[in-house]
């Protein structure tokens, strides 16, 4: 059975007693069309109450939703060709990092995907250690980012993550250092460059991912410094308190366009992309259409130095009208 949020529970039920209607119906030839119909209206309604007053927990709590769609459930539909390539060419393979080439299906141009796979079960879970990649992971996306920069190919990233790992062994083997790098590589690429949050957006660990041309975010994803366990834990010497830290944060997709962190949002089926997997399949490809397809089709955008510098001032100016309104008050 499919893990269950709290405020999913009331919907669940109500779709349960429509599933048992209708095996109702079909053992004793009964014709419950009207009773399922009526169900399923309220079923809509009440999923459209619930999902348009979301607390920020509760983002919080859908954007971690185990069934939640992951890189590689998008890259497998979206990309059938995508071929992958591993190891950072020092260390070794971190699987909390997928990357490779695919090919953009409406103009055959290659691109490189780069994005943060958590793993489905146990034993992915643990390979891939949550969606907390090790310096190892950061340096094989370097890598696979001058690839993209050498060969003049668009890079798409794809982020979910809720920080890099913090364990000693990735400190021992420079995970700030990685972090870092990434960022500095980023912000030099000579190539079109999109970032999607798909997920959790968290810390440096989701930021060393998303240096772009453009940052879209899906719906019901989150994107922010630190989680708000972390950040209650610093705070307040509490990391129950994460519920509280989620508010302050301001790490919806809705807020974060205000502040303009983000360039755009990617609409989810209705209750979350968890629920109908085809069809946020469809609206994500549709995303990348409308803001990827026209870097991936202009010539000009490959080996251009103005991309680099203008990539640089629009981080620059992230929080600029913030502290402008703030001075003003």
């Amino acid at each position: 059975m499919e893990p269950l949020l709290e405020f999913e529970k009331p919907i669940a039920a109500l779709e349960q007693k429509i599933l048992e209607l209708r095996e109702l119906a079909e053992r004793e030839k009964t014709d419950f069309s009207h009773e399922v119909a009526s169900l399923e209206e309220k079923v809509k309604i009440l999923t459209q109450e619930t999902f348009s007053k979301l607390t920020a927990w509760q983002r919080v709590q859908l954007s971690r939703h185990p069934s939640r769609p992951y890189m590689k459930d998008y890259v497998t539909t979206l990309f059938p060709d995508f071929m992958e390539l591993h190891g950072d060419r020092t260390f070794g393979e971190d699987p909390a990092i997928t990357g490779g080439i695919a090919t953009w299906p409406k103009t055959g141009t290659p691109i490189v995907i780069i994005g943060h796979q958590k793993g489905r079960t146990t034993k992915q879970k643990i390979l891939q250690n949550f969606g907390m990649p090790k310096p190892e992971g950061y340096r094989k996306a370097i890598r696979l980012m001058e690839l993209a920069n050498r060969f003049q190919l668009p890079l798409l990233t794809l982020i979910d993550t809720p920080g890099a790992y913090p364990g000693i062994e990735a400190e021992e083997r420079g995970q700030s250092a990685a972090i870092a790098q990434s960022l500095l590589t980023m912000f030099d690429l000579e190539i079109p460059v999109l970032a999607v949050i798909i997920g959790e957006g968290g810390s440096g660990g989701a930021l060393a991912l998303s240096v772009a041309d453009k940052i879209l975010m899906q719906e019901y994803s989150i994107y922010a410094v630190i989680s708000p366990e972390s950040c209650a834990s610093i705070l307040w010497s509490d990391p129950s308190l994460a519920e509280q830290a989620s508010e302050k944060l301001k790490l919806s997709p809705q807020e974060l366009l205000k502040l303009k962190v983000i360039d755009g949002i990617i609409p989810e089926p209705p209750g979350g992309a968890h629920r109908n997997l085809e069809q946020a399949t469809a609206l994500l490809w549709k995303a990348l259409q409308k803001h990827f397809g026209p870097m991936i089709e202009d010539s000009t955008l490959v080996k251009n130095k103005k991309l680099a510098k203008k990539r640089t001032e629009k981080f620059r100016k992230i929080g600029s009208d913030c502290i402008l309104k703030a001075a003003h008050e």
